[in-house]
Parts: C-alpha cells; sequence; structure tokens
C-alpha cells in the first residue's frame, strides 16, 4: 500500500535542533475507537517505542485550536490530547475521536508492548481513560456543533452512507485478532533478529479500516542487519512455514518486496514488509486527517467500496490503490471554498517533519490541535461533490494531486510526472502513488467511472444507484 522508504535514520532527526531526546520509554495508546458496544469501550494494551535513554524531555511548539484554517487561541488547549468528539445518541455505534496520547507505563507486565513475549487481554487496560470521558467542545461549526455523524445525515444519501459505514468500520474484536497475531509473530521473528520490531501499519492502525481488511506489518531491522529485502523476506519465509499458527506463505517481488500470510483458521491475511517505515509515517499522518473531522472515515470508506465494485481500486491491475484513492479524498477536502480539513504537514511542519526519528512519529502527531471546519455540506452532498470535482473540475493533464501544500500544484515536466495520466504526490517521499496507472484504457475507464456515477448519483440521490449497499453490508457482516 505504501510506497519505498529508507529504513529508520536512528537519532539523526534530533540533529537539527528541532526535537530533543525523549524520556524513554514512551507508549503509544493506538486504540482504534470503533467500539462494538457503546457500553464498553475495549482497550488494547499500548505499544512500546524505544528510545535512547535521556532525561530531556519532547520539545514540541505549542499549537492553538484551529477553525477553518485559522489558529484559535485556548488556554486550556493541553498539547498530550487530541480532542474528542462527543458521541451520538442514535442507536447505531458510536463514532469518536480518538484517544492520541501517551499514556503511562502498563501497570501489569502482561501487557503487549514490542518485543514483549505474550499479549494479555484480560479487561484490556481499565485504567486509562474511555474515550467517553472528557468530552469537550471548542466553539459553534457546522450543524449542531458538529458533535454528531447523524448531524451529517439528514438525507437518504447521507443515511446510507452512515449505515455502510457503521456496518463495515473495523471493530475492536478485528484489531485485538490482528495484535494478537503481531505480538506473537514478533516473539518469533525475534528469535532469527533479535533487534527487529514489528509494527501493524495501514487501514488497520489509521483508523480508515473495514472488517475485511488485511493488516498490513513493517518489520523495523537495525542498521546491522539491513540487506536486501528479498533476501530477508526469503529467510522469513522458511520462518513461517514451520509456524503452526501461519499458513499460504507466499514472496511477492514488488518494488516493495513483501511476504504475504494468513493467520490459519482465519481469514485475516497480513502483507510483512521490511524497513519500510514511510508506511509507519503515513499511518499516524492519516490517523490524523482520518478524526479530525467526523466525515472523514465515512466518506474514505463508502469511496473506497464504491471504487472496489466498479472496479477501479486495484494498483495491480493498472487502477488506483486505496492509498491514492484516501489522498484524492482528503484533497478534495482540502480544496472547498470552506475546507473540510486544512493541510496538516503545510500548518504544522514540525509535526510531521519526514526525518523525525521513527520512535517520534507518534509524539509528533499528538501536537495536532483539533481542528474545527466551518463548512456545513452533509456527506451525502460531499461524495456527490468528490465525484463531480474528478469527473470535470479536475485537469488531469496539468495538475498533481498534493495533500502535503492542501492545493493542486501544476505538473512537472520531469521524467517521473510528465507522461503520467494521474499525478498524486506522496506525502513524505513527494513521488507518483498513482504511477500504476499507466494504461489510457485504464485511466479512460476510471475518468468513465466517475462521469456516470456522479451523472447517476446526481439524478437518484440514491447510493444503490451506483453500490450494492445490503450485499456489501452483507458481506461484512459474515466477518463477525
Amino acid at each position: 500500500m505504501y510506497p519505498h522508504s529508507p529504513a529508520p535514520r536512528g537519532a539523526s532527526a534530533y540533529s537539527n535542533g528541532l526535537y530533543s531526546q525523549p524520556p524513554a520509554p514512551r507508549y503509544y495508546d493506538y486504540n482504534h475507537q470503533s467500539p462494538t458496544d457503546v457500553n464498553r469501550v475495549q482497550r488494547l494494551p499500548p505499544y512500546e517505542w524505544k528510545h535512547p535513554p535521556s532525561t530531556a524531555s519532547v520539545s514540541l511548539p505549542h499549537t492553538p485550536n484551529m477553525t477553518s484554517g485559522h489558529k484559535r487561541q485556548n488556554g486550556q488547549y493541553s498539547p498530550h490530547v487530541v480532542k474528542r468528539q462527543r458521541l451520538d445518541s442514535s442507536p447505531h455505534p458510536r463514532i469518536g475521536s480518538p484517544v492520541i496520547r501517551g499514556p503511562p507505563p502498563p501497570s501489569r507486565p502482561d501487557q503487549v508492548v514490542t518485543g514483549s513475549l505474550r499479549p494479555s487481554f484480560n479487561d484490556f487496560d481499565d485504567s486509562y481513560p474511555s474515550p467517553h470521558s472528557h468530552s469537550h467542545h471548542h466553539g459553534l461549526a457546522g450543524p449542531e456543533s458538529s458533535n454528531s455523524l447523524q448531524a451529517y445525515a439528514k438525507d437518504k444519501l447521507s443515511d446510507q452512507m452512515v449505515e455502510l459505514f457503521e456496518a463495515c468500520q473495523q471493530q475492536a474484536s478485528d484489531l485485538t485478532q490482528k495484535e494478537i497475531c503481531r505480538a506473537r509473530l514478533q516473539q518469533d521473528i525475534q528469535c532469527v533478529f533479535a533487534d527487529a520490531r514489528l509494527y501493524l501499519t495501514g487501514s488497520s492502525m489509521n483508523g480508515l479500516g473495514c472488517r475485511s481488511s488485511d493488516a498490513d506489518l513493517c518489520l523495523v531491522l537495525k542498521e546491522k542487519t539491513r540487506a536486501d529485502p528479498l533476501l530477508l523476506l526469503s529467510a522469513l519465509q522458511r520462518l513461517f512455514k514451520s509456524l503452526s499458527y501461519l499458513e499460504r506463505t507466499q514472496l511477492i517481488r514488488a518494488k516493495v518486496p513483501i511476504l504475504r500470510f494468513r493467520e490459519k483458521g482465519s481469514d485475516l491475511e497480513f502483507d510483512l514488509n521490511i524497513n519500510n517505515t514511510v508506511g509507519i509515517r503515513n499511518t499516524f499522518l492519516l490517523r490524523s486527517y482520518a478524526y479530525a473531522d467526523l466525515r472523514i472515515r465515512p466518506m474514505i470508506l463508502v469511496i473506497k467500496k464504491w471504487a472496489r465494485h466498479n472496479q477501479i481500486n486495484d494498483a495491480s491491475k493498472g487502477t488506483l490503490s486505496s492509498y491514492t484513492l484516501v489522498l484524492m479524498v482528503l484533497h478534495y477536502l482540502q480544496t472547498r471554498k470552506e475546507p473540510v480539513l486544512p493541510s496538516l504537514q503545510r500548518d504544522y511542519p514540525e509535526c510531521f517533519n519526514p526525518f523525525m526519528d521513527i520512535n517520534m512519529v507518534p509524539e509528533g502527531s499528538k501536537q495536532v490541535p483539533p481542528y474545527i471546519s466551518r463548512n456545513p455540506s452533509s456527506l451525502g452532498d460531499l461524495f456527490l461533490g468528490f465525484l463531480k470535482y474528478y469527473a470535470m473540475d479536475f485537469r488531469w493533464d496539468k495538475q498533481v494531486i498534493s495533500v502535503r501544500e492542501g492545493r493542486a500544484l501544476p505538473k512537472p515536466s520531469s521524467k517521473e510526472w510528465r507522461n503520467k495520466y494521474i499525478c498524486v504526490e506522496e506525502p513524505f517521499e513527494k513521488n507518483n502513488v498513482a504511477r500504476a496507472v499507466h494504461e489510457k484504457m485504464k485511466f479512460d475507464a476510471i475518468k468513465a467511472q466517475f462521469v456516470e456515477s456522479c451523472q447517476i448519483l446526481q439524478q437518484r440521490k440514491d447510493l444503490d444507484s451506483i453500490l450494492p449497499v445490503r450485499a456489501i453490508i452483507n458481506k461484512e457482516s459474515s466477518k463477525r
């Protein structure tokens, strides 16, 4: 899903003076706020992001709240907590913003940390605050202060989008299953590579996953064990074939080679890469966007389902990757007359420094303050606007989508860009993540699908007219 990245840069990010060494260790609460039970939020034990020993603290600038891109002064804002939206009171599963902050060290030795021997899910970590607690809201923006997703779903199309999202979004139990396997697998990998650290990345962690989402893993190895990824993956393949809980191990020799395998006895599939650490950076960038506004996650999930159904969401077949689609959605939302989203990298470059030590990446994203959009558009209006934007307004032959800049850039004349049908800038590496679309026939099919769906949806305002909603929900329900 992610482009190639160099391996971690060690402490180089600290040498430029932007960051001081943090205390060690820090803990990242990576809980995905998609509770299966509105009365109880399950919590996963935290990853441990280990740093070199130091007595210094993280030095990131204080940033006030923002409303539609303008900074708002608020002396009560804590830089260690991202605002949580209040949850709606509808009978549907509830949606809230994430808790992104470093919890205290675990009080029990059996909690999962990176490198721990075994996971324990007995009662999770009930001592850590629930996302239901300390709810607050700064100012009024959008319908009913934007507290509830239902406030953006007062028409049929929007309501259908909410229904699809609530039925398909990744559940706490899904993430639990992935985390158990990750922890067990890391223990076995460390028998071969003692210093290895295995991280869940991608949609499983960024809040944009669904029940049927596969799990992406990034294996981070130190400098001395860095070698040809294919050789390392081949060695891991031999190890994995000996493990009783894995099956269908397959080495895929792509630009970023991966080892694909399944957990035995389940439908859960994993893709493991080595030192492709841009995937970790992107996980936290996209997570920050995913929870910046209640409409983001439902909109992205519906658009991915729409693209998959219409066969334009498969980079291996020359169409759009899911990562490219997500960036296209974010770009559209950034470029409205009244933006739904800001450009986080432009407004907070110190929080998403591409050279930041990989252990500090979760810390950086915690410094981003709440963003409150003044755009009151419903989910349905935004979806229809997204289709119209890429069907009629966006200049594919002259523009590059840049979420990093929050705008469309002129297409460069360099070889990487000049003859490409679709140009979408990778936010950290600044290469083209849509390079898989290299055939005019596939490009024409993508454009035609945007036009056709836009016309149908504009006329009928019914999601079923472009997507078999009930069939998709039934398929996802079978994963429960």
